[in-house]
């Protein structure tokens, strides 16, 4: 548990993301990475793994791409159970000759880069076991190092029907305005801790040990605003929490620290410092 009081029990939740087309999304979400649909209609489309909502589809059919420099979205990571798994997806993305934006072996993990129909980025990994987990002086050191597709493409077989059951929101990987205040927000009001930076541009937070939860980057630019109205994109992250005591400590916090949030018995919804929507709620798994 950190001082904050985000215990390891907690991880990452459904990403919500607003599309101009949502049968185009579905036919990415659900037919090429095979997430199970549940109880669509014409505005929202639900899509799980194993029961957990992974992703929110709200179809916004007037909206249009996000330019260029603003906060948002920078990717979303979904964490499969074992490399057969990431083998199998690479093999089925391969067959649907759907195009890799890169691969990488990152010490903790090995991940495999694209972009969903609207370019909204998405990574794929499995994580290494935690002993492994590359370290100096006690303190975790990811690095990006050659992942060798060929290798992992002939550890698999067949494509398979969909994600492996077990695969869970990772982390969620957020352009934002200011580094500093990013961190302050993460680490201070919810509750993470940091576990590694990367220059002054990049920082990666988590509850309970884990190489993150959350990464946060200003590779928009110092300072970007927001996107604007009207822009396809992330309509919120979430943070699931073991408990409802977890939730009400995060929501203390919020209120201490001057943050408007709103709460209902389900969910806890606030804005961080560059406009991202972050919703707290109770998802009764355990951790990774």
């Amino acid at each position: 548990m950190t001082k904050h009081g985000l215990p390891a029990g907690t991880r990452m939740g459904t990403v919500a993301l607003g599309v101009p087309s949502l049968q185009e999304s579905l036919a990415f979400y659900q037919g090429v990475l095979g997430l199970t649909l549940k109880e669509p209609s014409e505005r929202r489309a639900d899509l799980s793994s194993g029961g957990l909502n992974l992703v929110t589809l709200l179809h916004e059919p007037a909206s249009r791409p996000a330019p260029p420099g603003v906060t948002g979205l920078y990717h979303m990571a979904m964490r499969l159970p074992d490399r057969p798994a990431l083998a199998q997806v690479l093999r089925r993305l391969m067959a649907r000759e759907v195009p890799l934006q890169g691969a990488a072996d990152h010490g903790v993990s090995e991940a495999l880069y694209l972009a969903d129909p609207n370019g909204f980025g998405l990574e794929l990994y499995v994580d290494r076991p935690e002993a492994n987990w590359p370290r100096e002086d006690g303190r975790l050191q990811m690095v990006t190092e050659r992942l060798d597709l060929r290798e992992l493409y002939e550890s698999g077989h067949g494509e398979g029907d969909g994600l492996a059951q077990g695969t869970r929101m990772g982390h969620v990987h957020l352009h934002v305005r200011n580094l500093l205040e990013a961190e302050r927000f993460y680490c201070d009001v919810l509750g993470f801790e940091v576990m590694q930076r990367y220059g002054s541009s990049a920082s990666f937070v988590s509850a309970g040990g884990y190489h993150h939860h959350v990464g946060l980057n200003t590779w928009a630019g110092e300072g970007a605003p927001p996107p604007p109205a009207g822009s396809a994109g992330l309509r919120w992250l979430t943070v699931g929490v073991a408990d409802p005591e977890t939730r009400q400590d995060v929501a203390k916090r919020l209120q201490a620290a001057g943050c408007l949030a709103k709460t209902d018995e389900a969910v806890l919804e606030t804005l961080d410092p560059s406009g991202n929507s972050v919703h707290v709620e109770v998802i009764r798994e355990a951790s990774v």
